[in-house]
């Protein structure tokens, strides 16, 4: 019983043919094996460090759960709380916090460096999955895409969050980030759990009708039903990430966080 979880990214072809470095990054992390934390980031194309916003933006969300795994006090507080499903309310508190907590670390790394942190700009979505229940947010576009129990269906959790003009979004330095994060908190057990940069936006969802798109999405269910290890049976992933079928759809950079719920 537990979280069978991956996370990996690739660089798009155009920023491979214009030497710009990838600018997505995602990882998750395990706590006490049925508590999963993802997070994924694609930094701003129009943002000069982005890469290294989207990365420390992830890692300040994980590390953050890590602290509070790793402290005694913290710890049992937290067990209590996930025991139980968050109110909305409770959830849009905690996203926001973490929101403020990662604008401070990237403001934090650009007065280091001595740059703007609006050269760090990036996407932001993040989730907490027990067996009981999912909390989620998301800053920007992307998607999450859920399987819920006894359901075939594959459940587009936000609308990514496209601005008036094209390659138009909000980001974690936008002024009006906490006014434009989407957050949720869905009840019952959730087997799998897809995450995703807007590189995969258009393989992966209908926008005619904002519906997920199971063909997508099956394959990378079975892939985790049938592989024990994935983080180290990863080559399914990749090749798909770095397939010549899938950057003649997409140039940009791609992530795919994966998680899949198993009771036996």
């Amino acid at each position: 019983m537990g979280w069978k979880a991956i996370a990996r990214y690739e660089i798009g072809t155009s920023h491979l043919n214009q030497g710009i470095p990838c600018q997505d990054y995602g990882h998750y992390r395990l706590f006490k094996d049925d508590v999963i934390v993802g997070a994924v980031a694609d930094g701003a194309g129009s943002a000069k460090y982005a890469d290294v916003g989207s990365k420390l933006a992830v890692e300040t969300v994980l590390e953050l759960f890590d602290d509070v795994n790793e402290s005694p006090d913290k710890q049992g507080e937290t067990d209590r709380k996930l025991s139980q499903p968050l109110s909305k309310l409770e959830v849009e508190k905690l996203f926001a916090e973490i929101v403020n907590l990662v604008f401070t670390e990237l403001s934090k790394k650009a007065s280091e460096e001595h740059y703007s942190v609006n050269e760090l700009a990036c996407t932001l979505l993040v989730f907490i999955a027990t067996p009981n229940w999912l909390a989620a947010m998301q800053i920007g576009d992307g998607f999450i895409v859920l399987r819920s129990k006894n359901s075939e269906e594959y459940q587009l959790l936000f609308h990514p969050d496209k601005g008036e003009f094209a390659n138009e979004t909000t980001f974690i330095t936008s002024e009006n980030v906490l006014h434009e994060m989407q957050v949720d908190v869905i009840l019952g057990e959730q087997e799998f759990i897809c995450a995703s940069t807007d590189g995969l936006e258009k393989v992966a969802i209908r926008f005619q009708d904002w519906k997920a798109f199971s063909p997508f999405f099956k394959p990378f269910e079975e892939y985790l039903k049938l592989t024990s290890n994935p983080e180290e049976e990863a080559e399914y992933v990749i090749n798909f990430l770095n397939s010549e079928r899938l950057n003649t759809r997409t140039d940009d950079d791609k992530t795919l966080l994966l998680c899949r719920w198993e009771r036996e």
